[in-house]
């Protein structure tokens, strides 16, 4: 028997009218046509063809999905996401069977930010390919604050401060991951409802005799801060590990989990999780680990040139000023942060790398982050209007823009005020340049204006009769004037 494999986007199965159809529907062929191709290559491989098809219709939806998907394990390898993991048979078990994992997100403030878009991005895959993700708020871990990767200790946050945070967090969350997809649905639970009601006395005596203090000194983060005489770590920084520790047990325990994800420098808490529950339930559990996000610089990925973060809230941080974040990528990190921040394919990535090796300066890939990042975060008009507002910075037509967008595409540039009585009767393009002080007389706003170098909106003008109309509105109080390649200024009707 000559062995051969039926797959691509042709994968036909046999209906009970005979004929051969692929799984969309189209390409409809003869039922005796293919029988008949089948018999030169093998008369025995029709009733296997059959069989399969008898076992799909028996498929539930999630085996359905693990024949038309890549593993989980190799799609966040390929893209980047494993730095760490505990057991070598993760790639096995997350393709024979729906499985549960958390990441846990501590609400410090009222928004996520864009460094923490990767372990988000990383329970968007993990729902994707069928399996079940918990994203944690920790209300009561947050009340202590997690020492890794800290320096010195957190300022504490009162209960009302938290839960304003993980209010707004919430709403975030949506936009990323479905809560209502059936048994794939993602959870959204808070750690304050199940840590909060132990006391310390039977927390210390039920949890805590399973943590041997030599393990937990011998954390990197406790070393470092334990090294450092002037700052140390207080009491309740270095329990963190215990209460992190327990969350894995209760959503063990509780949801069936059966994975814990996080950053790289979580790996002691992700550990101690799984000895913990190893030892009060006598199960394995998992755990993956994703890389810290940093640029090439060696700094923190998602902090402005300013050091303040790049909120994912756009109350906090616009839609046009994170796209401007990100298209000033660093070429060294654009194409990783493609593979690790978006969904686009890998096969339309490797495309964007060849041209963004031979054509570095037309900055394709850069476009692509900026846009594709911006568009999950805020919605796919808001990336539009940021990218047309970016464009607008290298010359392209001003048309059609909000007065907050213009605002503050044109924060650094000076407005003149033009009251609407006067600008209701017209005012002439000579003027507008000359009281603008664009030019300092008339005549040479007029030679400006003939020699092809004043725009309104971007678009020359080149007649000194022109005068500006409510047509000549970039937004709904504003004109855009302009001397030459980059001498702005702003008229705004009042």
């Amino acid at each position: 028997m000559l062995p051969f494999i039926i797959q691509g986007p042709l994968k036909a199965e046999v209906g009970n009218d005979g004929q051969a159809r692929t799984r969309n529907g189209m390409n409809r062929v003869n039922y005796t046509i293919l029988k008949k191709l089948l018999r030169i290559i093998d008369s025995s491989v029709i009733p296997v063809i059959r069989e399969m098809h008898e076992h799909e219709k028996n498929c539930t939806i999630w085996e359905k999905r693990l024949m038309t998907m890549d593993n989980l394990f190799d799609t966040l390898d390929n893209r980047g996401f494993i730095h760490q993991f505990t057991d070598p048979t993760l790639r096995e078990i997350l393709s024979k069977e729906r499985v549960t994992a958390y990441i846990g997100f501590d609400p410090t403030a009222s928004s996520l930010h864009l460094g923490t878009l990767l372990p988000i991005m990383g329970l968007v895959h993990y729902q994707r390919h069928g399996h079940r993700p918990i994203a944690l708020m920790g209300g009561g871990t947050g009340m202590i604050g997690d020492p890794s990767g800290k320096a010195e200790e957190r300022n504490l946050l009162s209960l009302d401060e938290i839960e304003h945070n993980l209010t707004c967090i919430r709403r975030q969350f949506e936009r990323f991951l479905d809560f209502r997809c059936g048994e794939s649905s993602a959870l959204m639970l808070n750690n304050a409802d199940w840590l909060a009601r132990w006391n310390f006395l039977e927390f210390l005596r039920d949890i805590g005799k399973h943590f041997n203090i030599n393990y937990m000194l011998a954390k990197d983060s406790v070393k470092r801060r334990v090294a450092d005489p002037d700052k140390g770590m207080s009491f309740t920084e270095f329990s963190y590990m215990l209460l992190q520790a327990y969350d894995f047990y209760h959503l063990r325990k509780q949801y069936e989990c059966k994975i814990q994800m996080g950053g790289s420098d979580q790996w002691g808490n992700i550990t101690a999780g799984i000895d913990l529950i190893r030892k009060l339930m006598g199960v394995t559990v998992y755990g993956i680990t994703f890389p810290l996000l940093t640029t090439a610089a060696g700094e923190k990925f998602g902090k402005s040139e300013k050091g303040t973060p790049v909120w994912l809230d756009a109350g906090m941080t616009s839609p046009y000023q994170m796209y401007q974040y990100l298209v000033r990528t660093d070429d060294r990190d654009v194409i990783r942060y493609l593979r690790l921040l978006t969904l686009l394919p890998l096969e339309k990535i490797e495309t964007l790398e060849i041209s963004h090796r031979s054509h570095p300066e037309a900055r394709e890939a850069h476009r692509a982050l900026a846009y594709e990042v911006t568009g999950m975060v805020h919605g796919k008009d808001a990336a539009d209007a940021a990218r047309r507002a970016a464009h607008v910075l290298y010359g392209e037509e001003i048309v059609d823009m909000t007065d907050a967008l213009l605002q503050e595409i044109f924060a650094d540039v000076p407005f003149t005020p033009v009251s609407r009585d006067r600008f209701s009767k017209g005012i002439t393009l000579v003027n507008s340049f000359y009281d603008s002080g664009l030019c300092s007389s008339r005549s040479e706003a007029r030679r400006l204006i003939q020699g092809g170098g004043a725009y309104v909106n971007n678009r020359r003008v080149d007649s000194v009769e022109f005068v500006l109309t409510a047509d000549s509105l970039a937004s709904e109080h504003f004109i855009v004037l302009r001397k030459g390649k980059k001498d702005y200024h702003l008229l705004k009707v009042e």
